[in-house]
């Protein structure tokens, strides 16, 4: 007839909600049903469900006398995972896309990383900026700057950025987030 309320579905938990006799401490209950609701004794709501062969499920139990329905407890939940499971189909997951470059980067290089920045910026996802400085390039480091500062130019018609570059040791690191 039913099923444990913390039983998994598939690989997700579903909600769980009281059902027949793991409803306790109440005298009545609102029984809702398509044609409307009515306060009714608990056990007599027991018993219609039970004639009925379904579920007396509690759907809501914030209020002074809980409101319950009677449905087919299985069924019920799996329609919960089903909307649960399309909910998160819906959503799209933010990701940092990371471009490396380095100070005397080449014109065609530089273009092809403005290229996916652009790409991974339509997609939706955020685009890490990282220009990396090796040995002796430390000591211009405004070289490096004007970089960045030029990638985030070109890349402004597609993301703005978080917040300025900021010179982190041996790097400098910008966050451009999509339009």
């Amino acid at each position: 007839m039913h099923k444990k309320p913390n039983q998994k579905y598939g690989t997700e938990k579903v909600a769980s909600q009281r059902i027949n006799e793991q409803i306790t401490g109440v005298m009545q209950v609102r029984l809702v049903s398509d044609t409307g609701s009515e306060i009714v004794p608990f056990t007599v709501a027991l018993e219609k469900a039970k004639e009925e062969n379904l579920d007396l499920v509690e759907v809501s139990s914030g209020q002074e006398i809980p409101v319950c329905k009677i449905i087919d407890y299985g069924k019920f939940k799996f329609e919960q995972l089903k909307k649960t499971k399309e909910a998160k189909k819906k959503q799209h997951v933010i990701t940092i896309k990371e471009i490396k470059l380095r100070p005397r980067i080449d014109i065609h290089d530089f273009e092809i990383k403005k290229r996916q920045a652009v790409d991974f910026l339509i997609k939706g996802d955020k685009v890490k900026v990282t220009l990396r400085f090796k040995g002796r390039e430390m000591a211009h480091a405004e070289l490096g700057m004007n970089v960045i500062v030029k990638m985030i130019e070109e890349l402004k018609e597609s993301g703005i950025p978080e917040k300025p570059p900021v010179h982190d040791g041996k790097q400098i690191v910008a966050l451009i987030n999509p339009k």
